[in-house]
This record gives structure tokens, C-alpha cells and sequence, in this order.
């Protein structure tokens, strides 16, 4: 959720520079079940615009008109949607509605943090029943520091507070240049993901010739910038170069990442991890552990699109620790606890 924090702080900004009030709404506690948990949000501008959602789109409508008492008063407030009467399937949402007040101070923290990729917490001070109360509002908490969302007062007695960790953004690597890395970024960057192509030095591409892409970086295997691999971070090799893969598994064999993907056959991949093992006999297991190939899963993707498709959904499932079945099988709950 950290990238959809990220672009609501973003588009607060922006509003604010353009002379326009935000309300950022959150789903801070849930009775029953619904379409998405706590912790998600929206922000609605001053001129009816809205940014994200906090559910499939029923309860949306209904957060933008409790909004406007908060622009016009500025004070933070508790609503709540019982879907079960009005859907028949979804539980009661109790969401927070307060004014945006990020002061410049706190937006140059929150950004450094982001780009030094560290973690931060939202904690949210609210009640579990409807209307306008002494204490409601969030924080962004970084390290020992907090921030302020809205302008809220001191805390009083009888609030609920929910904290919500948030890990830097998911990063996608890619390394290779050709037409399928192009259909991967556009796919992870939809996803939401940070998305970094790695090119070759002697190819003629850009930027430009990669939707969603936050960088592009032109080098060789061996002058990689290897210091922001983190365990937030997937990597898929994708060269199309059995000697490039190669080294560029040499280059990252120090690094943490949840996922590395390789392109081809499992006789490749055997291949492949068998000279890099020959050439490095001391990776570590937890190294090998990460790497899988053919990277996908088997949903029968023919396309370089579908085959993309089949990447993000590996690598969402490798990063959740899930393991991948037809919802329509599982029982209990879709979402996990946590």
C-alpha cells in the first residue's frame, strides 16, 4: 500500500500548490468482511476530484459527500458504510475523514524516506461510531518522528488507534531491453511497483521507450549499482544472453531481493545456475532460494502481455508467501489476518 500513500501524498501536494483543499479518507476498522481491508485510502479535492478508493467503487460516492464538512470546517470525522444492507455482502467500514494540513517540513521528510527506502508508520487516532470528535486524526511516524496528516488536537480518552507499518515501495528490476521487458514494465508500473529497466551499454534505447519506468540505466554487469537491492525489491533477467544472465547472477550474489526471475526452459536454468555456482561456490542458499525459472506461473500465457501477466502474479505470490490456487477453492477467508 505504500505506493498508493505515496501518490495520495502526491496529489495533496499538488493540490495544495494549485490553491485546492484535500481530504484523505481511510479505512481505519472493519466489521465483516469487504472489497479491500484497513489501511486503505482515498483522497478527495476540493473540487470533487478523487484520487484511489477504498472499495470497489460502491462506498466511494458516499465518502464524497460526508467530505465536504470537512472542507467547509475543517474538523476530522468518523463515517460509517454498512454494506451489508445496502450490498448484501460486505461488512461496515468505519473510515476517518480529515483535512490534509502536511506542512513543507514533514513533506521533505516523507519523500527523503521514501528515497532512502526505509519504512514508516501511519497511526490514526478514531472512534468505532459516527461524527465529529477531539482526537481523530493520523500521523506519519518516522523513526522517533512524527508528522501530523491533519490538524488534530491532543488525544482524548475512549480513542482507537490503528498502526499501519509501511515498507518501502516494491521495486521491480528489470534486466534486458527488448519488446517482452518493455510489455513487464507497463505491467508492474499498472501494479503500482517502482520500475528500473537495466539496458546494455551499447543499446539505443531510452526512457521513452518504456512506459512506467522510473530509470533507465545503461551499464554492464559488472559496474551494476547493486546498493538499493532490498528485500522489497524483485529482479527478472531477461537478456535473452545466456553469458549476460550469467553475469549479472555473479554481480547480484550479495543482495537480498524477494524474487529473481529467469527467462527460458528449465534446462537453462539449470545451465545457468550450474556455471554460477561454479563460478561462485559460496553463495548462499537463501541467494539460490530467491531464483526461480522459468519464471511465471502456468496459466497458459502464449503473448509477451500474458507472459507478463504470469510474472507480476509470480512474484506477487513469491513476495506474499502465497501459494497460488482458484479463489473459488479457498475457504475461509480471501485476505489474510495480518
Amino acid at each position: 500500500m505504500t505506493h498508493e500513500f505515496k501518490l495520495i501524498i502526491e496529489e495533496a501536494i499538488k493540490a495544495k500548490t494549485g490553491g485546492l483543499k484535500s481530504v484523505l479518507a481511510s479505512v481505519v476498522d472493519l466489521d465483516g468482511s469487504s472489497y479491500r481491508r484497513p489501511g486503505v485510502r482515498m483522497l478527495i479535492l476540493e473540487d470533487d476530484t478523487m484520487i484511489g478508493a477504498v472499495s470497489g467503487g460502491c462506498v466511494e460516492k458516499e465518502v464524497l459527500l460526508q467530505a465536504q464538512s470537512v472542507f467547509k470546517t475543517g474538523k476530522s470525522k468518523m463515517m460509517t458504510y454498512d454494506g451489508r444492507y445496502r450490498l448484501g455482502c460486505e461488512g461496515v467500514l468505519y473510515i476517518l475523514l480529515e483535512a490534509v494540513n502536511f506542512d513543507t517540513t514533514s513533506e521533505t521528510s516523507f519523500f527523503k524516506c521514501l528515497n532512502e527506502r526505509k519504512s514508516f508508520e501511519v497511526i490514526s487516532h478514531y472512534k468505532k461510531k459516527e461524527g465529529v470528535f477531539e482526537g481523530l486524526g493520523s500521523e506519519v511516524k518516522i523513526g522517533n518522528i512524527g508528522f501530523s496528516i491533519s490538524l488534530r488536537s491532543s488525544k482524548t480518552e475512549g480513542d482507537l488507534i490503528f498502526h499501519q507499518k509501511m515498507p518501502p515501495c516494491f521495486k521491480l528490476i528489470i534486466i534486458g531491453a527488448e519488446h517482452d521487458a518493455v510489455q513487464l514494465c507497463k505491467y508492474a508500473a499498472l501494479t503500482g511497483w517502482e520500475v528500473t529497466v537495466v539496458a546494455g551499454i551499447s543499446e539505443s534505447k531510452s526512457l521513452d521507450n518504456f512506459p512506467g519506468a522510473k530509470v533507465l540505466i545503461p551499464t554492464t554487469p559488472e559496474d551494476l549499482d547493486i546498493s538499493s537491492v532490498d528485500n522489497q525489491t524483485a529482479i527478472v533477467l531477461m537478456t535473452h544472453n545466456f553469458a549476460y544472465d550469467l553475469r549479472h547472477l555473479v554481480a547480484l550474489k550479495d543482495t537480498n531481493p524477494s524474487y529473481i526471475g529467469l527467462l527460458g526452459p528449465t534446462k537453462r536454468r539449470e545451465d545457468l545456475l550450474s556455471q554460477f555456482i561454479e563460478y561462485c561456490p559460496e553463495v548462499s542458499d537463501q541467494f539460490l532460494e530467491v531464483i526461480h525459472g522459468p519464471a511465471g506461473l502456468n496459466i497458459g500465457s502464449e503473448t509477451p502481455q500474458e507472459i507478463a501477466i504470469s510474472i507480476v502474479s509470480e512474484i506477487l505470490a513469491v513476495s506474499r508467501k502465497r501459494n497460488p490456487m482458484f479463489l473459488s477453492k479457498k475457504t475461509g477467508s480471501i485476505h489474510s489476518k495480518h
